[in-house]
């Protein structure tokens, strides 16, 4: 195990780890890793490349030579580039998920981008969310999550984030997608979205994020990690 602490919070898409995530950050004053944002950056690159995600090779090319940077703007954004091209936004749309989880299924992506998921862990510790984290990229993290929540709520948190945002959205057809991207999510030979054997199962099913949040915070206090 790294001596540098690491809290992974893996699950599926809308499962609210990205928010319960952001705010074990903030508490814990550590490093924060969305590994989500890499893989749709790759799916964003493709497009901006012209690289049909089929092409599993000139995908995985695009993994290896990623040049992508995270800024902090004063508001508190993160915001993302490719070669210097704010894709902040393209990469947060219903097509950004699918083409993460398309170009995640790719073996040589996943390898492409392993080392680079394993430079975030720096001192004072990190938080990594993804759905990997605890099962391949730090396996031996003292603490593992895995958030989960029924495809219909995960659908309604979704659905309620995009008219947030001024985007027209059928409620349907997020289900639906949500649903098609679980199942490719959890069927793909390599590291499937799966929890990791040690990982604390939290479901957030009707649960407000800061019930949640008591509870995994609960845990970090029970290690010791604070």
């Amino acid at each position: 195990m790294s001596a540098v602490p690491v809290i992974t919070v893996d699950g599926p898409s809308g499962a609210g780890k990205g928010t319960i995530s952001h705010l074990l950050s903030d508490t814990l004053g550590w490093h924060f890793l969305d590994s989500g944002a890499l893989y749709r950056v790759v799916g964003q690159a493709c497009l901006i490349e012209a690289v049909s995600w089929d092409d599993h090779s000139a995908v995985a090319e695009i993994a290896a030579t990623l040049d992508v940077s995270f800024t902090l703007a004063d508001d508190g954004e993160v915001l993302v580039a490719y070669k210097d091209i704010d894709v902040s936004r393209a990469i947060r749309t219903e097509e950004g998920g699918r083409g993460a989880s398309t170009v995640a299924a790719i073996p040589a992506v996943r390898n492409a981008l392993l080392h680079r998921q394993r430079e975030f862990c720096q001192a004072p510790g990190l938080i990594a969310d993804g759905r990997d984290m605890g099962t391949v990229v730090f396996p031996g993290a003292p603490l593992k999550f895995f958030l989960t929540a029924s495809a219909a709520e995960r659908a309604e948190r979704r659905y309620k984030q995009l008219i947030a945002k001024g985007e027209s959205v059928s409620l349907p057809r997020l289900l639906e997608a949500i649903e098609e991207r679980d199942a490719r999510d959890s069927s793909r030979s390599v590291s499937p979205l799966v929890p990791a054997e040690d990982a604390i199962l939290v479901d957030s099913s009707g649960v407000s994020i800061d019930q949640v949040f008591a509870t995994v915070m609960a845990k970090v206090k029970e290690k010791g990690l604070i």
